[in-house]
């Protein structure tokens, strides 16, 4: 199947191993991935920051990367709702917005599109999963009604289905890590705050690991755990599958 990778610029940027192993995790899954090069942002920082005239450039920058792409797979929750939820009205009357279905995160892809429910593969840690904002208020992974009914929560069933690995139950799973892209840098304190009660419920928990499908999420928490001294170390789920399957 031929997929191509969007990659978000933070992981283009800060975590390029994150791509890397979503390169890994679709080859081994039998597709053809391509990257064009062309492509940039999203456009989420400006538009959640209250411009949408500069983040619809980058929409329209966005859809002329992708529009011949049959499937367009990213390593993020985050940037997947932006486009496949607010492209529509952000870009009125462009006909290539009807078709933003085809963008998918990489979990929901495998298992949605794909019908891969199992990766044959060991990781023996303890793992807190960690579900983004975008993820479970935007994307509706493992909280919508016909999901909740069939506990399809892709990445929890990917991760879940590896030998050797716990996972762990934090109290208050659905609480934001308190990145939430520029209100961690218009609100640091508060910021801060969040990251200490997320790093300290997963520690609770017994997580050696916390892991999420978006690696925004995780620089945060991992950063609040380095300064806290929380023996919790981070891994975004591509990279968790990636290991476990080498």
């Amino acid at each position: 199947m031929q997929v191509a990778l969007f990659v978000p610029c933070y992981v283009d940027q800060l975590f390029p191993r994150v791509a890397w192993a979503s390169v890994a995790l679709l080859e081994r899954l039998a597709c053809d991935v391509s990257f064009d090069p062309a492509q940039a942002c999203c456009g989420q920082p400006l538009l959640t920051a209250g411009h949408p005239d500069a983040a619809r450039a980058l929409a329209r920058r966005w859809l002329d990367a992708f529009e011949r792409a049959d499937h367009v797979v990213a390593p993020s929750a985050s940037c997947v709702a932006t486009v496949r939820r607010h492209y529509a009205h952000l870009c009125t009357g462009d006909p290539r917005t009807t078709a933003l279905d085809r963008v998918r995160e990489l979990c929901e892809f495998v298992v949605d599109v794909l019908g891969v429910e199992r990766i044959a593969g060991r990781y023996p840690h303890k793992v807190g999963l960690h579900p983004s904002c975008h993820g479970l208020r935007e994307l509706r992974l493992g909280t919508a009604s016909e999901r909740a009914a069939q506990h399809r929560d892709p990445a929890r069933l990917l991760l879940g289905a590896l030998d050797g690995i716990a996972l762990v139950e934090a109290a208050r799973r659905d609480e934001c890590c308190g990145f939430g892209g520029v209100f961690a840098v218009s609100e640091p304190a508060v910021s801060g705050m969040m990251g200490r009660d997320r790093v300290a419920a997963y520690r609770d928990a017994g997580a050696e690991v916390i892991s999420s499908t978006d690696v925004s999420c995780l620089a945060h928490l991992d950063g609040v755990a380095r300064r806290t001294g929380a023996p919790i170390r981070t891994a975004h789920v591509a990279e968790i599958l990636a290991e476990a399957t080498a």
